[in-house]
């Protein structure tokens, strides 16, 4: 039997982490604003199928392994913070070209790969699932809470990549951002190597 009180708490949790405006989010929001609809929401599939890996890693106990496991961690650790600086260097050299980016097309699923990498390197992602979990489940729940729990937040991801990718291809937000876009990318630029940055530190904190 579901229980209907643990999967509300475990949905509002995840919805609370999914949504807030991280690594993942904000790369979402930056490539359909300058590149459009469809291939933003190519890239926002490859974030949701990266988020809902680590969802089946959580949900199969594999995430306890990870988190207790100092050399895997580490390595994730240091391979997200330099996909975040990577990414924080392609930001920079868009802030200090003075000609926008050709608009791209969509081939060979570059984009979704993108989307991909970026969160399967993200070892937060699989924090946050058992976070969420750990909000709601307990021994007393069965299979069918868990199993509900995981349609739930798949179904959280998949809608949350989605909506940045919509919300921001319209025509009117891509104008605003071709309007102050080397503002923008350098804005992004720093939030990513902070982020890198952060992660390779914790990568090597005690």
């Amino acid at each position: 039997m579901i229980d209907l009180g643990a999967l509300t708490a475990i949905g509002v949790a995840f919805f609370v982490v999914a949504a807030s405006p991280g690594p993942g989010n904000l790369a979402g929001a930056t490539v359909a604003m300058t590149h459009g609809r469809r291939v933003g929401l190519t890239f926002a599939a490859g974030l949701a199928t990266g988020l809902a890996f680590w969802g089946l890693v959580a949900a199969m106990g594999m995430g306890a392994i990870l988190q207790s496991s100092a050399t895997a961690l580490f390595v994730l650790k240091l391979a997200g913070g330099v996909y975040l600086l990577w990414l924080a260097a392609l930001s920079a050299r868009s802030s200090l070209s003075r000609t926008a980016r050709a608009a791209v097309i969509v081939t060979g699923g570059r984009w979704y790969v993108r989307g991909l990498l970026l969160n399967l390197s993200n070892p937060k992602a699989v924090l946050a699932w058992m976070a969420a979990f750990s909000v709601g489940l307990d021994p007393a729940n069965g299979p069918g809470t868990l199993i509900a729990a995981m349609v739930l937040c798949f179904a959280i991801t998949a809608l949350n990549a989605t909506f940045w990718a919509v919300a921001f291809s319209f025509g009117g937000m891509m104008r605003a951002y071709r309007a102050v876009r080397r503002r923008v990318d350098a804005v992004v630029a720093g939030l990513f190597a902070i982020a890198g940055f952060g992660l390779i530190r914790s990568a090597f904190a005690r």
